[in-house]
C-alpha cells in the first residue's frame, strides 16, 4: 500500500507545481484513462477466475469438531 500512497503523493505535488507554474498537465485525455482502467481490470480477471475455479483445499474441507 505504501507505494500507492507515495505515487499519489508524488502526483499531487507535481500537480500543485504545474498549477503554480501555469503549465497544463501532460496527462492523457479521460478516454485513455478509462482504457487503462479496463486494462488493469482485465489483468485481474484470469487470476480471479483461477482462484474461483480451484478445488477446495484440504484445510477448508475438513469437518469441524
Amino acid at each position: 500500500m505504501k507505494p500507492y500512497l507515495l505515487s499519489l503523493g508524488a502526483g499531487l505535488v507535481i500537480g500543485i507545481v504545474y498549477s503554480l507554474m501555469g503549465v497544463r498537465s501532460p496527462a492523457p485525455p479521460v478516454i485513455a484513462l478509462i482504457g487503462l482502467a479496463g486494462i488493469l481490470a482485465g489483468e485481474q480477471i484470469i487470476p480471479l477466475a483461477k482462484r474461483l475455479a480451484a478445488p477446495a483445499t484440504a484445510a477448508s474441507t475438513q469437518a469441524e469438531p
